[in-house]
């Protein structure tokens, strides 16, 4: 992973912010969190120190837990119906509104 540029000059400080999630991301926070703990420790530190905030930024980037555990409830439902513990109309129920 490389964030700092090979060779530094105005226009790589002019174009480096270009490519962000500060306009109209969803993970803004995440990479301002990341960042600023980047900034404090510096790159080669804050790559051991800031790793935790790293991957909480990656997770929102990528959203991979997200889909193992959609994934991991449709292999659970679809097993259930294999089973034939779902029946009919109650294989595909959606979840109620305050379930969360």
């Amino acid at each position: 992973m490389s964030i700092s540029p090979f060779l530094r000059s105005p226009v790589t400080d002019i174009t480096g912010g270009m490519v962000s999630h500060q306009m109209l991301g969803r993970c803004q926070k995440q990479e301002i969190r990341y960042m600023d703990c980047l900034e404090a420790y510096g790159l080669e530190r804050g790559k051991i120190k800031c790793a935790n905030l790293f991957d909480d930024f990656h997770e929102c980037q990528t959203r991979t837990k997200q889909f193992k555990r959609f994934m991991a409830m449709r292999r659970e439902r679809d097993r259930q119906i294999a089973e034939g513990k779902l029946k009919g109309d109650e294989r595909y129920v959606t979840p109620k509104v305050d379930s969360y």
